[in-house]
């Protein structure tokens, strides 16, 4: 069986972290199609995204006294593990900085918050009642790759082997050049059949996207919010599972 988002030992979910919960929402509605909605069953009565009628992700406000007064926006994005206190404990001798000790969610699962070796945050996610993502291989919007820039891919993709103890399948460990490369952060690459009519959309709401092109030619496109919430779009395409190789621009 052929691994992919959502399964043990890979990312399974991610939180758009937001202080502008009205135009995050427009934003990411009107260019991508991703539906947003109140979770009636929660108890939170959380915004959750959709995309044809699977959810793919969810939606916090930082307003909410639970965060920390000036925490930036930024996408939180959730490793599916087999034990969570194990793999944060493997993560930290690996060079990790635990932020947030591992803690029960309710009765949904089991995380913990870290940064990598790296820089870049990432957290641990020990299911319970809840798995994460699940969506129909290849759907139009929906996750497809995860993307870590830096400028040490191979030793940071031997610290998420060392953590989950196992390869991340579904991500990429891109080597950035130049001295104008951002502080290193996961991206969730989504996929659409579109690709130009999202980037016109997104320049009608005022924003625009930088692309760029892999060896084989195709392109990608790096989507901004107005909030800096960014994701990577890449056209739908038959064989979209293979490993996306390129260098990032600095």
């Amino acid at each position: 069986m052929t691994a992919r988002l959502g399964s043990l030992n890979e990312f399974c979910w991610m939180d758009l972290k937001t202080r502008d919960l009205a135009g995050t929402v427009n934003f990411f509605s009107k260019t991508l199609g991703w539906r947003f909605a109140v979770d009636e069953e929660d108890w939170r009565k959380a915004t959750k995204i959709a995309i044809d009628g699977h959810l793919i992700g969810g939606v916090s406000d930082l307003a909410n006294p639970v965060y920390p007064a000036g925490t930036p926006a930024h996408i939180a994005y959730y490793l599916a593990v087999d034990d969570v206190d194990r793999r944060a404990e493997a993560a930290a001798v690996n060079g990790a900085r635990l932020v947030v000790p591992p803690f029960d969610a309710g009765d949904q699962g089991r995380m913990a918050t870290l940064i990598d070796p790296v820089g870049a945050a990432f957290s641990l996610w020990q299911p319970h009642r809840f798995t994460g993502w699940k969506f129909p291989h290849h759907s139009a919007g929906a996750p497809h790759r995860m993307v870590l820039a830096c400028e040490q891919p191979d030793k940071v993709r031997h610290f998420y082997g060392k953590t989950t103890g196992a390869p991340l399948t579904c991500a990429d460990f891109i080597a950035t050049r130049g001295t104008s490369a951002s502080a290193p952060q996961w991206e969730l690459a989504v996929e659409v059949g579109d690709l130009d009519g999202v980037v016109a959309r997104a320049h009608d709401l005022g924003q625009d996207s930088v692309t760029w092109s892999e060896e084989t030619g195709a392109r990608v496109v790096r989507l901004s919010s107005p909030e800096g919430l960014t994701f990577q779009v890449r056209r739908l395409a038959a064989r979209s599972s293979e490993p996306f190789q390129r260098s990032a621009q600095g």
